[in-house]
């Protein structure tokens, strides 16, 4: 259905309100969700339906348990992790601005960091090289297993150009909880190869799908070597659980760093090269029914734009519905 952008906004935050957040926190968690959801990114509303993201009502202070003028570690508390991982990032920007480099881990952190692109595009615009890590509990198995181990462990990468920043946000599994929730939601079946019932058998059934494990993003060892290597980043390197060891609820893991171009070429140069590299992908020979080449974040942004300039977005039905549901408005 269309949904006025609005009208949306205003449904969204109240579902997080209703989770029991404060105002701030709520304007952090609005802001991640509605990214991801003009998007096209399945880390949107959905997010707030069937369990949702109540506050932990044992959440405490957010600290910084170990610092260098470098380096920070971060402990959330087991406060909402994008709540936390925005702290993480004004971290790094600040440590970034000041001596070309910045690195921050957070642990203790309950409830998923969303779109993480959208902080990596945050820091791409402020001129610096972003790069984000998410942990999650597991939900997706290594090559040659059926048993879930490791998380979705998403990467994002943030580059500065001259024009929009070119922003990789991407899972390092098939397809992302989320969107399991998403299809299950809709009552749509999952493609047949990304997915392992509890047995070990290949399903279409999302519902099936998250009582089993995710494969990973290219279905082998490559895939599965990366994640291998993020649950370790968001794990062991920054206190946080991992491979189904420890709180795995409340205690994912975050690692951000980012680094100011200026430290290795003059930065304006560089983001010109950058700029210069995009055009030279979007002219590369187009293949039979290809209609355009994009580099990453970019359809992203066109969405974006579209339904800024339109005022309304398209939403599943039933995934409005069960919005609206928790709000208590239909």
């Amino acid at each position: 259905m269309k949904v006025k952008l609005t009208e949306l906004r205003r449904v969204t935050e109240k579902a997080i309100l209703h989770y029991g957040y404060n105002k701030e926190e709520s304007e952090i968690i609005l802001d991640v969700l509605l990214y991801a959801q003009l998007r096209g990114n399945n880390q949107g509303i959905v997010k707030l339906i069937g369990g949702g993201i109540p506050k932990d009502p044992q959440a405490g202070e957010i600290e910084t348990v170990r610092e260098t003028k470098l380096s920070a570690l971060i402990n959330g508390n087991w406060n909402h992790g994008m709540v936390v991982l925005k702290k993480a990032v004004d971290a790094v920007l600040e440590r970034a601005r000041q001596h070309g480099f910045g690195i921050v881990g957070t642990f203790n952190t309950n409830t998923s960091t969303g779109a993480i692109g959208y902080f990596a595009r945050r820091l791409a615009e402020e001129d610096l090289v972003s790069f984000v890590f998410a942990g999650s509990p597991p939900i997706v198995c290594v090559h040659g297993s059926y048993e879930p181990i490791f998380g979705t462990n998403p990467v994002a990468i943030g580059l500065p150009s001259d024009g929009d920043p070119v922003v990789l946000d991407m899972a390092t599994a098939a397809m992302a909880w989320y969107g399991l929730v998403e299809a299950k939601t809709a009552g749509r079946s999952i493609p047949n190869d990304v997915a392992y019932d509890n047995m070990g058998n290949l399903t279409t059934d999302p519902s099936q799908a998250l009582e089993g494990a995710i494969r990973p993003f290219d279905r082998g060892y490559k895939g599965a070597g990366l994640s291998t290597i993020f649950e370790i980043l968001t794990g062991p390197l920054v206190a946080a659980s991992f491979a189904g060891i420890g709180e795995v609820r409340r205690n994912s893991g975050n690692l951000v760093f980012a680094i100011d171009p200026e430290l290795l070429v003059d930065r304006s140069e560089f983001k010109e090269s950058v700029s210069s590299l995009v055009q030279r992908v979007k002219r590369t020979k187009k293949l039979p029914g290809v209609d355009a080449i994009y580099v990453p974040g970019e359809r992203g942004d066109n969405l974006t734009r579209g339904v800024l300039q339109s005022g309304e977005i398209d939403i599943e039905d039933n995934l409005y519905a069960e919005l609206k549901r928790v709000v208590g408005e239909l």
